[in-house]
């Protein structure tokens, strides 16, 4: 088994996709009007929209922004160097400056449009270096 995608579902997919594509530097791939993809090497992030809840039984299977439960992470180079590049443009979507865990990752925790929290991490010791590096 592989881990493939998370997809988030939004009552409006253009916001995300800009928010996406700004803040990771990657394209993200539109599809239809209802459904994108942002592909990294590790795994890809969907963006559907509301009305794709259909294809899969109705309305009442998921509801746009309201995660209470996940954070989408991004593992990149330079997590400081990422903070003050975003910084002006999250504002007050930032919910934790750059920080070291106690696991070893340095972490900036935001705001997608949706409220959907996301995480851009640094491993910074030996320990987390080794579990992501080998």
């Amino acid at each position: 088994m592989n881990f493939a995608s998370v997809r988030i579902i939004t009552a409006d997919i253009k916001p995300l996709i800009r928010f996406y594509q700004q803040v990771t530097g990657l394209p993200v791939t539109q599809y239809t009007d209802d459904f994108a993809e942002l592909h990294t090497p590790s795994a890809t992030l969907a963006f559907g929209s509301t009305r794709t809840l259909q294809l899969f039984g109705g309305d009442h299977i998921a509801k746009a922004a309201s995660n209470h439960s996940a954070i989408i992470e991004f593992r990149v180079e330079d997590v400081d160097r990422e903070y003050q590049k975003l910084a002006d443009m999250l504002g007050d979507k930032i919910i934790q400056k750059p920080t070291t865990m106690p696991w070893g990752n340095r972490s900036l925790l935001f705001r997608d449009p949706d409220g959907n929290l996301v995480n851009f991490f640094t491993p910074v010791t030996p320990e987390a270096l080794k579990k992501f590096d080998g």
